[in-house]
């Protein structure tokens, strides 16, 4: 049975964020805690079927080059059923070793592009993530404005993104001008009594004018600031609004391909999917 209990720890947050910065971020880093409580936008997933099409679109195929979207992974997207339905209160995207269209794995790449955009706020989701060498599951966003200024003008932020070889640790990350790519901005979050893959986990940022917080359940354990950003010679480019990405891909530069102990097919659980502004 569905798990819907939310336990929303943000007051908690508000008077221990100190013990926060304590052990999960650097000796001399402060950081500010901010709190979002009114809900526009969720998705529970309690309809059998497909993803909900007043929220979720799709990128289909290998990229606009045919170049795995930029990193040389070795999927192929869909709309299929078979990579990505809702079921039983849950968004379960599939990555199956499957020929098409040039790619040997096919999987899903969901968005909510031109459907539900938004300028700060909390975004999170709670999430179920596969296990093995070469996956590479991720909850992130990208500027509306991509399609106009290009990649990384329009920003990006990797709210979580997880390499199914290490089950245990997590990262988030800042793409945009002058910190992009191998350069980008980004911290770690290591799990001590659990895994990514046997258990759900909520994975959230709290994102304002001027930093942006990365949460794993009720942990604050980065926040990057505008200023960290421009101190070092980028272009603070979030102050635009943004949409939402779920997908998992397979291979690519960062995770590098599956290897013999990599199974098929390998699922991505998402349990729901909030905003708060």
């Amino acid at each position: 049975m569905k798990n819907i209990n939310y336990k929303i720890s943000l007051l908690t947050l508000g008077f221990f964020g100190l013990i926060f910065s304590t052990y999960s971020c650097d000796d001399d880093e402060k950081q500010t805690v901010v709190t979002k409580f009114d809900l526009v936008m969720e998705d529970n997933f309690d309809v059998n079927g497909a993803p909900n099409p007043a929220i979720w679109t799709y990128d289909i195929g290998r990229g606009s080059q045919n170049n795995g979207w930029g990193n040389n992974e070795l999927q192929y997207y869909t709309d299929s059923s078979d990579n990505v339905v809702v079921q039983n209160g849950y968004l379960i995207i599939t990555a199956k070793q499957q020929a098409l269209g040039g790619a040997s794995y096919t999987s899903a790449r969901l968005k909510t592009k031109n459907l539900f955009e938004q300028k700060y706020g909390r975004f999170e989701a709670r999430i179920k993530l596969p296990l093995g060498q070469g996956l590479w599951p991720a909850f992130w966003m990208l500027g509306s404005n991509i399609d106009e200024v290009g990649w990384p003008q329009c920003g990006e932020i990797d709210i979580m993104e997880y390499l199914g070889n290490n089950p245990t640790q997590i990262l988030g990350t800042l793409h945009g001008p002058g910190f992009s790519g191998g350069e980008s901005i980004s911290k770690k979050y290591s799990l001590t009594n659990s895994r990514f893959d046997n258990e759900f986990h909520v994975f959230g940022v709290e994102w304002t004018e001027n930093y942006i917080n990365w949460y794993v359940d009720d942990v604050l354990y980065n926040q990057i600031t505008r200023k960290q950003v421009e101190d070092e010679g980028g272009e603070w480019v979030f102050d635009n609004s943004f949409f939402m990405i779920l997908n998992m891909a397979v291979g690519g530069n960062l995770p590098g391909s599956p290897n013999s102990s990599t199974t098929f097919p390998q699922r991505m659980l998402v349990d729901y999917v909030r905003v708060y502004q």
